[in-house]
């Protein structure tokens, strides 16, 4: 594995160097608008404009911005360095059960004690956060957010740029849509639209 940078310094971006380290990735450092301490041992190495000191053929990068029910920081980030022809590293805890039937593109991140399940697709730059399960057969799209202890049962489509939040469950079959945004502890029985936001047991528009 190439040497990788982090882009960003929050809670996030912790919790992957962490992970970066249990793989036994070499960190460079991470980048962040305002100067911080050591994370771990990984220096603050500037801003985001230090990443273009390093060739794209020498580093990789991670994406350490996580999403609070708006995905658009970490996508823009993504897409950002795509175009100058940077590659992201994908990121998965030791504790995760990930299938080998299952496919997982660049620069998708599995968190501590996820379980994903055969059949599984998950597109770039989505985040599958800690305890969450995917069951088999779910297709998930770019940049999407799912949540901690976040249930998707069998054969779910999330579109790209959706956020599930914590603890929410969806019932096979359904279809969550593109930038669309699941709440906290919801239980999704209904297909729901793109650019909508849901909550609520059984999950209705907010």
């Amino acid at each position: 594995m190439m040497p990788i940078i982090v882009l960003g310094g929050g809670g996030h971006a912790k919790v992957v160097i962490e992970i970066l380290q249990f793989q036994g990735a070499e960190v460079v450092g991470y980048t962040d608008p305002q100067p911080k301490s050591m994370i771990f041992g990984i220096p603050w190495i500037g801003n985001d404009q230090m990443v273009e000191n390093y060739s794209p053929s020498n580093v990789l990068l991670v994406n350490g911005l996580g999403s609070i029910g708006d995905n658009t920081r970490k996508r823009e980030a993504f897409l950002f360095w795509k175009e100058k022809g940077f590659s992201f590293s994908k990121v998965i805890h030791p504790s995760a059960i990930v299938s080998p039937h299952a496919v997982l593109e660049e620069g998708v991140q599995v968190m501590a004690g996820a379980v994903i399940q055969p059949g599984t697709h998950i597109d770039s730059n989505s985040i599958i956060n800690t305890r969450s399960v995917i069951e088999h057969d779910t297709r998930i799209g770019k940049h999407v957010h799912i949540a901690p202890g976040a249930v998707l049962s069998g054969s779910v489509t999330v579109e790209d740029d959706a956020h599930i939040g914590t603890g929410a469950t969806v019932i096979q079959g359904m279809t969550i849509g593109r930038n669309s945004l699941v709440g906290a502890g919801a239980v999704v029985v209904k297909h729901v639209q793109a650019d909508t936001k849901v909550s609520g047991i059984p999950a209705r528009e907010m």
